[in-house]
């Protein structure tokens, strides 16, 4: 892996990730937020995909937490996807946190980057919270691999009928509870 920051556990309590749409709802920022706050301030680290939406909102409240956050980038460290989240990455490694990538410098976003990436977020957390997801959408790849790895998996509820709470209901419905 490429970093930048520290990737170094401080001996405390274990990481978790919160992972969902790119396109979240004012109700799914807002639960990231306060769940990445929540957890930061516990002395967790708080990993996501430093992508829009959820992950960014998940960074955010662990960053005004002053906790530690750890993003994972589908491309190279030298460049900054998304654009606008510049001064969230440099704060994430002014606070001790970290911003990984396992591609090199020069390696542009792709779409085919983005799940190998979320095996990564998987790997790197002791749990994993969904957060508005679709049925097919890249959190639930995450929360599979997660699974595999024998991760306890949450979801948090949406609304029935919302296809942005789709993968995080079917979640609920056909995994035991952890």
């Amino acid at each position: 892996l490429y970093v930048r920051g520290s990737l170094a556990d401080s001996g405390g309590p274990h990481a978790v990730a919160i992972v969902g749409s790119r396109r979240a709802t004012h109700y799914g920022q807002e639960m990231a937020r306060r769940l990445g706050y929540q957890l930061a301030r516990a002395g967790m680290t708080v990993v996501s995909g430093g992508a829009r939406g959820i992950d960014t909102a998940a960074h955010s409240g662990a960053s005004q937490a002053k906790g530690r956050t750890v993003a994972v980038l589908g491309c190279g460290l030298d460049t900054v996807y998304p654009a606008e989240n510049k001064k969230l990455f440099d704060q994430i490694v002014a606070q001790g946190g970290a911003v990984v990538s396992e591609f090199p410098f020069g390696v542009k976003p792709d779409r085919q980057h983005f799940p190998m990436r979320n095996r990564i977020i998987a790997g790197l957390c002791d749990a994993l919270i969904v957060i508005e997801t679709g049925i097919k959408g890249g959190s639930m790849i995450t929360a599979h691999m997660a699974n595999e790895y024998n991760k306890d998996v949450f979801a948090i509820p949406g609304r029935v009928k919302d296809k942005q709470s789709q993968g995080c209901n079917h979640l609920i419905k056909t995994h035991k509870a952890a």
